[in-house]
């Protein structure tokens, strides 16, 4: 190629942390040494003890997103390969891992109520002035992480961090958080931070074209280029963006909870997962439908499906802000959104507390609580919003589960006339440990586990939050149906699914009720005023 090229609209980029794919929580260096220590290793060293294990479970389609490795047995030494690699590179994450559960054991076994001054002798070298001993008002012991001397300490491991690039003809892309990426021959991977800066430059190019030296030196590529590198591009220009020119609001929806919204002056975008457009498949917006600047992009929480670094990276060039929910401030659960965003190299990451509002060119963006879909645990990095533009109102519910409707009761008067609420029903969820389990320190009981779901509303308590709030339209979203996301969810859904029969109840009861609603699905555009 001598000509200005572009970036594929089917080029995919996988960050990757260990070579496993990498989400906010392998970023913190809070919570990373969790996952590599409790969870990937772990996973990795069952396979090689016993690999039919992970091969039989997962010929049943309902344990694709279960603790099994989707390899066959000939990866057993390459796995192995990667343990030792493993232990040996990410040997002070380990000792972090091992070092909190050791201080857990000693707080738990030993802190009565009386002072913990005489404790501090005993925290481990690898925690000493990192961390502070506090107890709850009920006379808790627990550990105050302090984040941010973290990323400046051996238990933040940026050269962990890498990203594979490759063309991806489809939407089957297998299960990606239970098994570690190996040495492809169809991948390029690149030994690249997430903050580097010339991915901004070759994400940018999927709009602008520029030679392929550019690209090449901006990925800090030096020698000869090989066909996986020259395959990311090509000479075809995009099809042209439609360009809202106003008036009113026009909303995008883009599949899960990825919504754009839209006015003359203003441009926001909720949860980003784009797909790819390779061609094939259900009709989808992709990356040549957003705009060349989003003003605001919205995170509402820190789970993998809204807080995605494989798109939020290949769109960090046209972000001007992200907004985030603040988090509680050094717990081993809740790590700070903000502080993994500007690591990963965004400018301008904001953090919003509940109740509070920015102000837009022509409008506002508040943020309001919502419980649930984080399996009781006390996590503060969690929040919905009301986006307030031209006059209309849309409220952007996420995975809200609105099992004490009084909140509603509370929040109907901040939200006043409300236009659209988008409304989350994932309601069967998997159990807390299958997220969370790598920070969990204490022993965790099958009955604990279980009766504490990472779910949304159903239709009962959906119902409950359009009664209160009142909006003209509903429409169920974040359900993790679109044939792209199984990567991510590992969600197959049936007719007879839980979720499907709920969302559909809430549907029909909404229109009896003389209120537009549906349920979306790939792609639908919305205009308002």
């Amino acid at each position: 190629m001598k000509s200005d090229v572009y970036l594929r609209q089917n080029a995919m980029v996988e960050p990757l942390f260990n070579q496993w794919y990498a989400w906010p929580y392998l970023v913190s260096p809070v919570t990373a040494p969790m996952y590599v220590g409790n969870l990937h290793l772990r996973l990795m060293e069952s396979f090689i003890a016993n690999p039919q294990i992970h091969i039989a479970a997962l010929k049943n389609p309902e344990m694709a997103g279960g603790p099994f490795l989707s390899f066959d047995e000939s990866k057993v030494g390459s796995v192995a390969q990667l343990v030792e690699k493993t232990r040996r590179q990410s040997a002070p994450l380990l000792q972090f891992a091992d070092a909190v559960r050791e201080l857990t054991g000693i707080l738990t076994s030993r802190a009565d109520g009386a002072s913990l001054l005489p404790f501090y002798p005993d925290v481990p070298e690898v925690l000493r002035g990192y961390v502070e001993l506090v107890y709850d008002v009920n006379h808790h012991p627990s550990i105050r992480f302090l984040e941010p001397l973290l990323y400046r300490s051996l238990a933040y491991d940026e050269a962990a961090q890498s990203l594979d690039f490759s063309v991806v003809e489809g939407d089957d892309r297998p299960f990606v958080f239970s098994t570690p990426r190996l040495e492809e021959g169809h991948r390029l991977r690149l030994p690249l931070p997430y903050r580097a800066e010339g991915l901004d430059r070759v994400f940018r190019m999927r709009e602008r074209p520029q030679p392929l030296g550019f690209a090449k030196e901006a990925l800090g590529i030096s020698g000869a280029v090989d066909a996986r590198f020259e395959g990311l591009f090509t000479d075809r220009a995009p099809r042209p963006s439609s360009v809202h020119a106003g008036p009113g609001v026009r909303l995008r929806y883009f599949g899960h909870a990825c919504v754009l919204i839209e006015t003359r002056d203003t441009t926001i975008l909720t949860d980003p997962i784009v797909a790819y457009d390779h061609g094939h498949g259900a009709e989808r917006f992709s990356f040549a439908d957003l705009p060349d600047r989003i003003d605001y992009v919205l995170i509402t929480h820190a789970h993998q499906d809204h807080c995605m670094l494989e798109t939020l990276l290949q769109l960090r060039h046209k972000i001007r802000h992200i907004v985030v929910p603040r988090n509680n401030g050094g717990g081993l659960a809740d790590p700070s959104l903000k502080l993994v965003l500007k690591n990963a190299g965004f400018a301008s990451v904001t953090e919003i507390d509940e109740l509070g509002a920015i102000e837009t060119a022509d409008g506002a963006i508040t943020s309001l609580p919502f419980f649930g879909e984080h399996g009781d645990l006390n996590i503060r990095s969690k929040t919905t919003y009301l986006v307030r533009l031209l006059g209309k109102s849309f409220l952007f519910c996420a995975d809200s589960n609105a099992f004490e409707p009084r909140l509603y009761d509370h929040l109907a008067d901040i939200v006043g006339d409300l236009d659209v609420a988008f409304v989350g029903m994932e309601c069967d969820g998997a159990p807390m440990s299958w997220l969370y389990g790598p920070v969990v320190t204490a022993s965790l009981a099958r009955r604990m586990d279980q009766s504490r779901r990472l779910d949304a509303s159903n239709r009962e308590r959906g119902m409950e939050l359009v009664k209160r709030l009142r909006p003209r339209a509903v429409y169920v979203y974040a359900m993790g149906s679109e044939p792209w996301l199984t990567y991510l969810t590992s969600i197959h859904y049936s007719e007879s699914s839980r979720p499907i029969v709920e969302s559909r109840a809430l549907v029909r009861e909404c229109q009896a009720m003389g209120i537009c609603a549906e349920s979306l699905f790939g792609k639908k555009e919305l205009q308002f005023g």
